[in-house]
């Protein structure tokens, strides 16, 4: 090890690799830790060749020595310093045992004093360079500054950690390339997140937009951030929902188990960790099954944009997403033949209205359920059905129903 150093107020810094992995105020450098992996690669393959067996490679190896004592969380320590990676994801480096304190396992709460050393092992970024991939998508509306589609379900939307083909941006780099004109913004782009200004989780459908200048995406961002987005979903959940129209304020953190199956889920918390988390929740038809009770098709009007906020919500007051299991829902399948007819979460991006952040029109844009979706509505209204009219919502013939 020929280690870089940096010494700043709070603590010195060095880095395996021999390179400046550090940038000043002791930040860790994401482009350097992408060249370096490379580089290692690059080695061990060359090594490989020679001898003919493969050979693993080393991940750079950063070391903080604290020089005063921070009175600090670990992991909210190492996201001021390990930007390119979120605190869930440092979390789970943690207790992956991928980083030490005073060469000692630690937690993520392990609180951080003079004097200790903190040791990880830095993963490679995200790729910035998306590769274009020959992904299918439906394009709702696109112009010089921005593009909708109306997502598929399965497909995430940016390179994470552990996927870095196959998604929404790749998809949209082929689109670019070979359908359209002009290219995403640069916004975020060092995060492999070009464009991106607002998400949905992978099994989620519906309307997201994607910017394709910085200054549509800076405006866009500001929109979302001021909350005048109106975004509108469309879910059919286990339950009776009630009552027609319900407010659900409750704040909404990570899930306080850090095993495996609990860390990317999220919870309702009134604690420290808890964000404020509002759902306005309309309902639009009420089912009974014979085999599967009583469901409810609703409509969610959001007011904040937290990680899996309304399947939290809806989970929490008893009415799980039909198909989501990570908040106990269950799949459906046709009482008839028996044949599932969706196991992904019945959740969709129905509508989404904003103010073009270049020509400052008003925009709506609705996409149309996708065939899994609709196939179980139309299930279920073979049986007894009970229509709701609830003031404020949108016409369910605005998505094809």
């Amino acid at each position: 090890m020929n280690p870089a150093q940096n010494e700043t107020g709070d603590e010195s810094v060095s880095a395996s690799l021999g390179d400046r992995l550090i940038m000043p105020g002791g930040k860790v450098d994401p482009h350097a830790i992408a060249s370096a992996i490379e580089r290692a690669r690059k080695l061990a393959a060359a090594r490989s060749d020679e001898s003919g067996e493969a050979e693993d490679v080393e991940l750079p190896e950063v070391t903080f020595t604290l020089q005063r004592d921070l009175a600090t969380r670990l992991d909210k320590y190492l996201t001021s310093r390990v930007t390119f990676m979120s605190r869930t994801q440092l979390q789970k480096l943690i207790d992956d045992g991928g980083v030490t304190v005073n060469a000692k396992p630690a937690k993520p709460s392990t609180k951080l004093t003079l004097g200790d050393t903190v040791r990880m092992l830095v993963p490679a970024p995200p790729s910035k360079n998306i590769q274009p991939e020959d992904i299918p998508i439906e394009v709702l509306h696109e112009d010089d500054h921005l593009l909708v589609v109306n997502k598929a379900a399965d497909i995430i939307v940016h390179p994470a950690r552990s996927e870095n083909s196959g998604t929404m941006l790749h998809a949209l780099a082929w689109h670019m390339r070979t359908n359209s004109w002009g290219s995403l913004s640069e916004v975020g782009e060092e995060f492999a997140r070009p464009g991106v200004v607002h998400r949905l989780d992978r099994h989620t459908s519906g309307c997201i937009v994607f910017a394709k200048t910085d200054e549509a995406h800076w405006k866009l961002g500001r929109q979302f951030e001021q909350r005048t987005v109106d975004k509108r979903y469309l879910a059919v959940v286990h339950g009776r929902v009630e009552p027609d129209i319900d407010v659900i304020d409750a704040p909404i953190g990570p899930h306080p188990s850090k095993q495996k199956g609990y860390r990317e889920k999220q919870v309702v918390r009134h604690d420290d960790l808890g964000k404020n988390a509002v759902t306005i929740c309309r309902v639009r038809e009420r089912y009974r099954t014979p085999h599967a009770g009583e469901l409810t098709l609703v409509e969610l009007e959001l007011k904040t944009g937290r990680t899996h906020q309304i399947r939290v919500h809806l989970s929490h007051l008893g009415w799980p997403i039909v198909g989501d299991d990570m908040y106990s829902g269950r799949p459906f399948a046709d009482p008839t033949t028996g044949e599932v007819v969706i196991d992904q979460q019945a959740l969709h991006a129905a509508l989404l209205a904003f103010e073009h952040p270049v020509l400052r029109t008003p925009m709506t844009f609705t996409a149309p359920l996708r065939a899994e979706l609709l196939a179980l509505i139309e299930a279920l209204r073979q049986g007894p059905t009970e229509a709701v009219h609830t003031e404020g919502s949108v016409p369910l013939t605005r998505f094809g129903l």
